[in-house]
């Protein structure tokens, strides 16, 4: 693997000297954000080594560099899951590609569904902790250069990040719940026993995404944020048949909330 990352970022570096700071992953209908950034390359994921290929309606396929209010950015428009048929070495892969190229702080976003009942849809929920129900992507050969072998998960999101994101959101008026998120395979959606049982073992949200970057990038000290958009509910009562556009429509409705708070959190840094 080290090798195989090795190339990827000297195929990146031969194509452009940017050096970005911070790293921004953007998830379902979350694309927009990269309309914020004033670009200084775009890369399709088709022509990267190595990389994976987006294959969800929504997700773009693109890697752009470029400034987002002033700091130096890199960011996905649209991930990899492991539900699509990836590994979860595949899917965790842009993130070691990114630190290689020197982030030093990586921010997610996802669209999630509801499982606290005092949330509703389209609500902003910053990531404070999360329950991985998917394939841990440290699990096989061992790389020491990549960090430890059993990484510390006592603080996967930022604590300071968090602090500075609550409290702009309140400055900026925008807001936010603070909350756990759970991550499964999909891409079936959730039954009402599993919101349920996601509910009863400490999930405020879940989604198929985001745990696996996390888990990568602590491993390899890289402080995280992350932050969901609520695109429907799976509380009690209020469960309903739900579509992927239905979904996008939500999380594109409430995304200049999103861009907003990343945008502010990013300068603040």
């Amino acid at each position: 693997m080290l090798k195989t990352i090795a190339e990827t970022v000297s195929y990146i570096k031969s194509k452009t000297s940017f050096l970005p700071d911070f790293g921004i992953i953007l998830g379902t209908g979350l694309g927009g954000l990269a309309k914020e950034i004033r670009s200084e390359i775009i890369i399709e994921y088709q022509d990267i080594p190595n990389f994976p290929v987006s294959t969800v309606e929504s997700h773009h396929g693109k890697l752009i560099f470029g400034f987002l209010n002033g700091k130096k950015v890199v960011a996905m428009q649209g991930r990899f899951h492991f539900y699509e048929g990836y590994s979860m070495e595949q899917v965790t892969f842009p993130v070691r590609v990114m630190k290689l190229l020197g982030i030093k702080a990586l921010f997610l976003s996802n669209a999630s569904g509801g499982l606290n009942p005092d949330y509703e849809i389209g609500d902003l929920m910053i990531l404070n902790d999360h329950i991985n129900l998917l394939p841990n992507p440290l699990i096989g050969k061992d790389y020491g250069e990549l960090g430890p072998r059993f990484p510390d998960m006592s603080e996967p999101y930022d604590h300071g990040m968090i602090k500075k994101a609550i409290s702009i959101a309140k400055q900026i008026g925008i807001e936010v719940q603070v909350g756990s998120y759970a991550a499964v395979t999909g891409p079936s959606l959730e039954t009402p026993a599993e919101y349920r049982y996601l509910r009863i073992i400490g999930a405020d949200t879940v989604g198929m995404s985001t745990i696996p970057e996390v888990i990568v990038a602590r491993q390899m000290d890289i402080p995280a944020f992350a932050i969901s958009i609520i695109t429907d509910l799976g509380v009690p009562g209020k469960i309903h048949k739900v579509s992927l556009a239905e979904i996008v429509a939500v999380a594109e409705k409430a995304e200049p909330k999103m861009t907003q708070l990343i945008k502010h959190l990013i300068t603040s840094l």
